[in-house]
């Protein structure tokens, strides 16, 4: 397959970066930097194994390297290992938030693995005061706004999911945690199993809001599953809906937005190059996507360098990115004053970027 590569000019890059973006598909333990893990793993006097890389440079090689899914995960998990505190979860977010902002992303909506943390003897309470703080500090400092998303391992028992749903239930009830999520290896994990999960949460808290990763590893029909077993209302990765014109036209229909993430699909070998994804063609079917960095510190790319690297493989115009941009917005769980507000700013920038243009 011959691909079109397009350049990204210092007018197209200053668009870019100035475009209001909201992020819907970030691990927040997938910031997590190599110095910055180094000094966790210093500060709590964590003994990293013989077979983890023992430099930053090193960390970085590896990062450029991985084989699949599952060789990523499993480095991804030692990592995690560094974060005890409350202070390091805070100081973690922070990082993100800090390096978002320099990007134009002015609404994220963050996972976070607590089953990760619960298993090392962390309790949920440390992580989440940690990140929430972290998030009403990014709102006061950045003028961001920000939401955290649980995420359920699917290679756990589906009842130490309930387990730590019921864990949660009082960040649920006063909307410290607005949704929840599933991800890790998802071929041999079909949604199916989570079914009681998601159905309880929902009982519970009604106004909480789903999602799942789906249509990565797995076909279509997991990306199906999702929204028809766990209701969810927003799939992320779903790249292999492609394969489907009926779900497709669900997608549309139902506006269901995917949270694509371009260098991320690169590095696990979901496709060989951007350029591979079909994001031209669920623009052109009117499935609404948005653009998301996944685990950054491991994938080698935060948000603004996957809107880049989109550009350089589909040249998109002004209006198209805008288009992008505005899709990301409606598809946010922030309420209709806050998403106005980001409207209101797409606008201003396009009005500036063409009269610039002229």
């Amino acid at each position: 397959m011959t691909l079109t590569k397009y350049e990204c000019s210092p007018h197209m890059h200053s668009f870019l970066k100035e475009l209001p973006k909201c992020e819907h598909h970030l691990h927040l333990e997938g910031t997590l930097e190599p110095d910055l893990l180094f000094k966790m793993a210093k500060r709590n006097n964590i003994e990293l194994p013989s077979t983890f890389p023992s430099t930053v440079e090193q960390c970085i090689a590896k990062y450029d390297d991985f084989s699949d899914l599952q060789d990523f995960l499993d480095h991804y998990y030692v990592g995690m290992s560094v974060l005890i505190t409350e202070q390091d979860f805070y100081d973690l977010a922070m990082a993100y938030f800090a390096k978002a902002r320099d990007d134009g992303c002015l609404h994220s909506e963050v996972f976070f693995d607590p089953q990760g943390h619960l298993e090392r003897g962390i309790a949920l309470d440390v992580v989440v005061s940690g990140f929430n703080r972290a998030c009403q500090d990014a709102t006061t400092n950045f003028g961001t706004t920000n939401r955290l998303i649980m995420c359920l391992l699917r290679h756990l028992p589906s009842a130490d999911g309930i387990k730590v749903i019921e864990l949660a239930g009082k960040y649920y009830q006063d909307g410290t945690i607005h949704g929840l999520g599933l991800d890790s290896s998802e071929k041999p994990f079909p949604p199916d199993l989570f079914e009681e999960c998601y159905s309880l949460l929902k009982e519970s808290h009604p106004h909480v809001e789903l999602t799942a990763h789906a249509g990565e590893e797995g076909d279509h029909t997991f990306v199906e599953r999702s929204l028809d077993k766990l209701k969810v209302t927003r799939i992320d990765h779903g790249v292999n809906s492609k394969h489907s014109e009926s779900l497709m036209k669900r997608l549309n229909e139902e506006q269901i937005m995917l949270s694509l993430c371009p260098l991320s699909n690169v590095k696990l070998q979901v496709v060989q190059d951007v350029g591979h994804l079909p994001i031209d063609l669920f623009l052109e079917r009117g499935v609404p996507f948005s653009i998301n960095s996944d685990d950054p510190a491991y994938f080698g790319g935060y948000i603004l360098d996957n809107y880049v690297a989109v550009h350089t493989r589909f040249g998109f115009s002004m209006e198209q990115w805008k288009q992008i941009s505005l899709n990301g917005i409606n598809g946010s769980w922030c309420d209709e004053v806050r998403k106005q507000e980001l409207r209101q700013l797409v606008e201003e920038v396009c009005i500036k970027y063409v009269k610039l243009n002229l």
